[in-house]
């Protein structure tokens, strides 16, 4: 068996057994200790009870995806402002939506206050081992963990003071969870939106460098390869590896060594 296929079968195992006690062996540190922003959790700004029990998945997410709200600009910077629009967004997803919850993990407000989206989203950063599963992006609510940004950025930037709480809550959330600044992401990159705004969008690269210089590591995110069955060395075993750590990690039990695969891998 090559290494990636003993990797894979290893770490498998160790998922499907709820354990990630080999997972350090080739993963990078995790800062279980780690400061981050003040964040106001559901209780604070008043949030509803979620329509049914909001399932906690027992592996951490491998990135972080960026949108706006999609809401006007508003001059009211107010932590009440904030606590309003976090009642809003909970009520449009559950009412309009029929969402068992709010559907992000985090929103930062025009005012650079950090609030808890999705329940038990706090309480699993601070963990950072778990993954709450969340609405806020198709294909990626099990394995990515979402942050609302207030506001419409087609025309113009955010504010100093949100662009710098955002950088604070993805360097929080990539010490917790051992991710890299290279595993942020925009909405856009996964589905047919123009979610987060053109302009906070191009601004995804220097957040990742500014994310990295707070974390260390590279924020140019790697280009990985597609493999599969009849890749030279990659044969049967190795795609059967790679389809049971996909299925205890929670992907797509395709046994395709592809880009999503090897974030989880290397998480």
């Amino acid at each position: 068996m090559n290494t990636l296929a003993r990797k894979l079968a290893t770490a498998g195992s160790a998922l499907a057994l709820g354990t990630a006690a080999v997972l350090p062996l080739w993963a990078p540190a995790r800062a279980q200790a780690a400061t981050g922003p003040s964040i106001a959790d559901t209780t604070a700004w008043g949030a509803r009870p979620p329509s049914s029990p909001v399932r906690v998945l027992p592996t951490p997410p491998v990135k972080i995806i960026v949108h706006h709200t999609d809401t006007p600009n508003t001059t009211d910077h107010s932590q009440s402002q904030a606590f309003r629009l976090a009642r809003s967004m909970q009520n449009r997803a559950m009412d309009d939506r029929h969402w068992i919850d709010t559907g992000q993990h985090f929103t930062v407000s025009r005012g650079a206050y950090v609030l808890e989206g999705r329940h038990s989203s706090l309480a699993a950063l601070q963990g950072g081992t778990r993954t709450v599963e969340s609405a806020h992006c198709t294909g990626q609510d099990t394995v990515a963990l979402g942050i609302e940004n207030e506001g419409t950025y087609l025309t113009v930037d955010p504010s100093g003071e949100q662009y710098a709480k955002l950088v604070e809550l993805c360097a929080y959330i990539c010490r917790q969870y051992g991710l890299r600044a290279h595993q942020i992401y925009g909405h856009r990159d996964f589905n047919a939106t123009e979610c987060p705004s053109d302009r906070l969008y191009a601004m995804l690269p220097q957040l990742r460098r500014d994310v990295a210089a707070r974390t260390g590591g590279d924020p140019t995110a790697p280009v990985w390869p597609l493999l599969h069955n009849g890749d030279g060395v990659f044969g049967p075993g190795t795609s059967a590896s790679v389809a049971t750590f996909q299925d205890a990690a929670g992907l797509p039990a395709d046994g395709l060594a592809d880009a999503c695969t090897f974030s989880r891998l290397l998480a």
